[in-house]
């Protein structure tokens, strides 16, 4: 089977351009998880600081799907730029426009992004919903009622911070 061979590979994604001159996102390679969104707008974010970025897109997502936006590893990796809220959830009943808490991790150095470069990656998933169903007790696991840490996989020694 090829990836084409998948039926469940695509889903079709209403889209509203807000602003028509800035490209429709795109994924930058074939089997990229992750469409890249756009800056509309140029953005100095000084040390440490924040803004909210528009991106001059609006989606209407069937319902059973969600949009997540996650950061771009490349502006984090190289200018210490990432998202607030990550990965910020996009509902299938949500139609303004996307825009992206964008937060510079930096310390000593202002970070500028121009209109049109790509400031993070939209992920399409689809998502179930959940209908609760109250017990007295829950069955049991491996894990059990470990709770946060408790599987390990750390060096750092017990009270050693």
């Amino acid at each position: 089977m090829t990836e084409n061979d998948d039926p469940g590979a695509d889903v079709d994604i209403l889209l509203h351009r807000l602003d028509p001159d800035l490209p429709v996102p795109s994924y930058a390679h074939p089997g990229d998880a992750g469409l890249d969104l756009l800056a509309a707008a140029p953005v100095v974010l000084p040390p440490g600081g924040r803004a909210t970025v528009p991106t001059g897109i609006a989606i209407a997502l069937p319902r059973g799907f969600a949009a997540f936006v996650h950061p771009r590893s490349g502006l984090a990796a190289k200018h210490g730029i990432t998202t607030l809220n990550a990965p910020g959830t996009i509902d299938a009943g949500y139609r303004g426009e996307i825009k992206v808490i964008l937060v510079n991790t930096d310390t000593r150095a202002e970070a500028r992004l121009e209109r049109g470069d790509r400031i993070a990656q939209l992920v399409i998933q689809q998502v179930a919903s959940a209908r609760f169903t109250e017990v007295e007790r829950l069955p049991g696991s491996d894990r059990g009622a470990g709770g946060l840490g408790s599987t390990g996989g750390y060096a750092i020694a017990e009270g050693a911070h």
